[in-house]
């Protein structure tokens, strides 16, 4: 039923069936990347700074590498840490929240502050000063953008087990004596589900945002791997002689932002007309 009110949503609505089909385009091109004829760190010094052509239709770099397969690449990158991202900042923030919310008292307390604290540091400034003491690298990029971005999912999260735990089947449960970890599985989860859904939908968005920040910023993907936060980097010496090195990557990470907001949105209407 869950699944007929998703197609449903997303045919009546053509922002959410564009966001779709462009989130389905671009993961079945990342997907399919490895096979295809395409090689993203091949140089040719013959063919440098070419401009869009049939043998090439994003161009080439400043050393004759194919465009297209960077920007296809450097798409496949910043997905993944998106994701991984995301799967790390949703697992901690959920964590944190349903426990300070079911519980509540002395470690309610002290999580909060912790959260407070945490927040309290522009988290993007915390993530900067933490690359830098790491080694560069995709797997320093994920850990720290996860390991900082759960505070904001563990508030709302919170709110949300704070809510849930007033219902009435809730409430008998615990009466009942059923244990908290049964409680929360069957009866807290679900109801927060709908809000969890949004917040990593969000977050994805925002691990790809913080991921090309870093690396426009040097101190996150590096060589030979690209994403599109790299190609924008390089791309500022051909900002007046190749606009386009720095417009498509620019535009992919905009339309990639969007789509997974509109998704997000698309899921938890779905759910909620389905609990209605």
């Amino acid at each position: 039923m869950f699944f007929k009110r998703l197609k449903e949503e997303t045919v009546s609505s053509p922002l959410y069936l564009f966001s779709v089909l462009f989130l389905f385009f671009l993961l079945t091109l990342s997907i399919l990347a490895p096979i295809l004829p395409l090689e993203p760190n091949t140089t040719n010094v013959s063919q440098m700074n070419q401009p869009p052509s049939l043998a090439h239709i994003f161009g080439t770099d400043n050393v004759g590498r194919d465009y297209f397969a960077r920007v296809l690449y450097g798409g496949r990158i910043s997905l993944l840490v998106g994701v991984l991202a995301m799967l790390a900042s949703v697992l901690i923030g959920s964590l944190v929240g349903i426990l300070a919310g079911y519980f509540g008292g002395w470690l309610d307390s002290l999580l909060m502050r912790t959260v407070d604290i945490l927040s309290s540091i522009p988290w993007l400034v915390l993530v900067i000063v933490v690359s830098v003491f790491l080694q560069p690298g995709l797997t320093t990029i994920i850990v720290v953008i996860g390991g900082f971005s759960w505070m904001r999912i563990s508030r709302l999260i919170r709110a949300e087990t704070l809510s849930a735990k007033t219902h009435d089947y809730v409430s008998y449960a615990r009466y009942i004596g059923v244990r908290p970890m049964v409680i929360i599985r069957r009866h807290i989860l679900p109801s927060i589900f709908p809000t969890l859904i949004v917040a990593a939908s969000s977050s994805i968005s925002s691990a790809i945002m913080t991921e090309s920040a870093l690396s426009f910023l040097g101190i996150g993907i590096q060589q030979p791997l690209a994403s599109w936060g790299s190609l924008l980097q390089n791309a500022q010496s051909t900002l007046q002689s190749a606009p386009h090195m720095a417009i498509l990557p620019g535009f992919f990470i905009l339309l990639t932002i969007y789509s997974f907001n509109n998704v997000g949105d698309l899921i938890r209407d779905s759910l909620q007309k389905e609990v209605i």
